[in-house]
């Protein structure tokens, strides 16, 4: 007996593609960081040195790849992107390691063997979000995608230069998709690098309309069932997938020498 077509069967969410070989799926999650990094700078969320996207390296799973400290996120080329290992190790790669990207990213992957990607930026309204120390309520479609799938780290103790730090950010991810870093902006992960980066461009956008509808007034929140069914079709890893290769296509054709 055949199961009943989940939503975003319905609605005709297509599956993301598989490679068995494992240089094809490198090649394929390094262009995701590429891609991740741009998008992120299309959307203005690109502030000086601050943010970072890793991706977990298929062959070993215990190094990521991540862009040179300092590198323009528009300006990332997949042959520069930096493998990283577990100790902090440059094995490949020119140029410095940024050392918040290893102390967070490093720790949410030990702690999340089904994370392959994870994104953290300096969005304007993520950090004002932060600053209210609350969980994101869905008061829209696109919030429901965080509905009981993100957390709050309440603490803030500077820049995360510590592992103790990354510890206890990976600890208050959880099996969340997401958690809002009090005072500091908020991080996103998934079972690709394209589903991380598009619930990182997603919680922003969705941060900015609840702050938005604070401003002009009392925002309704829906209902448990309304807010969980809603869920089921903005807030699954295929969702996730799907919308970053629709944003991707236009950056792609812009740029056919890095992503051809």
């Amino acid at each position: 007996m055949t199961s009943a077509p989940n939503i975003a069967e319905l609605a005709g969410i297509p599956g993301r593609p598989e490679y068995s070989d494992v240089d094809d799926e490198r090649r394929r999650r390094k262009l995701a960081v590429v891609g991740g990094y741009r998008i992120l700078s299309r959307f203005g969320l690109d502030e000086g040195i601050s943010g970072h996207i890793t991706a977990r390296d298929p062959e070993r799973p215990d190094t990521f790849w991540t862009a040179p400290f300092g590198r323009h996120f528009a300006c990332v080329r997949p042959e520069e992107l930096l493998h990283v290992g577990s100790d902090g190790t440059v094995l490949s790669g020119d140029g410095p390691l940024n050392r918040a990207a290893f102390v967070i990213h490093s720790k949410v992957h030990e702690a999340r063997p089904d994370v392959i990607g994870a994104v953290h930026a300096h969005g304007l309204h993520g950090k004002a979000f932060a600053a209210l120390h609350r969980p994101l309520r869905p008061i829209t479609q696109d919030a429901c995608a965080f509905y009981h799938d993100h957390s709050v780290y309440e603490e803030y103790h500077g820049v995360a230069l510590d592992e103790e730090e990354g510890l206890r950010i990976a600890a208050a991810l959880g099996d969340n998709k997401a958690v809002i870093l009090a005072n500091h902006g908020h991080l996103t992960v998934g079972t690709s690098v394209e589903s991380a980066v598009w619930w990182y461009v997603s919680m922003e956008r969705s941060m900015q309309a609840e702050l938005a509808a604070l401003a002009a007034g009392d925002p309704v929140v829906l209902h448990d069932k309304i807010s969980a069914q809603t869920y089921e079709a903005v807030g699954t890893e295929k969702v996730g997938w799907f919308a970053y290769s629709t944003i991707i296509q236009k950056i792609a054709s812009d740029e056919p020498g890095v992503f051809g």
